[in-house]
């Protein structure tokens, strides 16, 4: 057996974000095969959060004064807060020099708009570099295109995994080889967090399936 984990509830919590920005990203199946024993969907990626250090001290009252696109409130938020279209993505720069960036759908988009928004901030007159770029976090999500009965899901598997409808309207569990962050949804969505690496989501969804089949709803 596959080496699965409860989650807390905190978890729980923090992944509605996920389920609601994603209602009308997968709503369709990802597979045309209308047997699912035989082909299984591939995990779509939806976010990558990324980070970057830009080696310099940066005056956020000044960023947000010569940078098109910003935003900056310190009473909410101690970062300016830069947006952008192309690709479509959101950057949070604190003053330390640290950048997290989120939104964009693929790695390769991820650390272009990690790129442009350095060179953004260079361009307002900061001595900006980019140093320590990483992947931080990748969500995927897919749907299997057939509903999932979680309560006999939840009642057979109680041990491993956390179900409380009234809280969040997800099932939701760990896969700790490879460590990744599972959570499933009775029409079928699932979507993939808490890894740096592509692949493990694609190999957690693939050991993840076969559950999903067994307790498929009539």
């Amino acid at each position: 057996m596959h080496r699965l984990c409860q989650t807390n509830l905190t978890s729980a919590r923090a992944a509605r974000r996920f389920h609601d920005a994603l209602e009308d990203e997968v709503t369709q199946p990802t597979t045309t095969s209308t047997d699912p024993t035989t082909s299984i969907p591939i995990p779509k990626i939806q976010n990558v959060v990324s980070s970057v250090n830009l080696d310099t001290i940066i005056d956020l009252y000044e960023l947000a004064l010569r940078a098109n696109n910003t935003e900056y409130n310190p009473k909410r938020f101690h970062a300016v807060v830069m947006r952008m279209r192309s690709p479509r993505s959101t950057a949070n720069i604190f003053s330390s020099g640290k950048m997290i960036v989120t939104g964009t759908n693929s790695l390769a988009t991820s650390r272009l708009a990690t790129l442009k928004f350095a060179r953004m901030v260079e361009k307002a007159g900061f001595n900006a570099r980019f140093e320590d770029y990483a992947v931080e976090n990748i969500v995927a999500s897919c749907n299997v295109g057939f509903g999932v009965n979680l309560d006999a899901l939840a009642r057979t598997h109680a041990l491993i995994c956390v179900y409380e409808s009234e809280i969040f309207p997800g099932l939701v569990y760990h896969v700790f080889e490879p460590k990744v962050t599972v959570m499933l949804f009775g029409n079928g969505k699932v979507v993939l967090t808490g890894s740096k690496i592509h692949e493990s989501l694609l190999r957690a969804f693939e050991l993840v399936y076969p559950v999903l089949v067994e307790f498929m709803r009539d």
